[in-house]
């Protein structure tokens, strides 16, 4: 089952450093088992642009459409058998402690012909 991993911010991280994963050892690590499909860190939100469409008129922003705190700082794709292999995977993501990860199943939609 594929997922998509969100890595990031958080306002709360952990204040334990002890025992702090290293990011290249975990990117080794599930590439090497097959879990890792593909991940990137993204450029800061000051590159961001927000495109949005109202009442047919196109809407483009620089930024974030919204001020938050806490922002997606990057991805992993992962391939899990289950949900509980998808947790271990980002359990063990020195984000989890510095940040946050969100969890997302790729959607079962049927498929679409062109």
């Amino acid at each position: 089952m594929k997922y998509m991993m969100f890595v990031c911010t958080d306002t709360e991280p952990d204040t334990d450093k002890a025992g702090l994963p290293d990011i290249d050892t975990w990117v080794t690590e599930n590439d090497t088992r097959g879990r890792r499909l593909d991940g990137h860190e993204l450029a800061p939100t000051t590159a961001a642009t927000t495109v949005r469409v109202r009442n047919g008129e196109l809407l483009v922003s620089d930024g974030p459409f919204t001020e938050t705190k806490e922002v997606i700082v990057g991805y992993d794709l992962l391939e899990c058998a289950d949900l509980d292999e998808a947790i271990e995977v980002a359990r063990t993501h020195p984000m989890a402690r510095g940040g946050r990860i969100e969890l997302r199943p790729f959607a079962d939609l049927p498929h679409r012909s062109a």
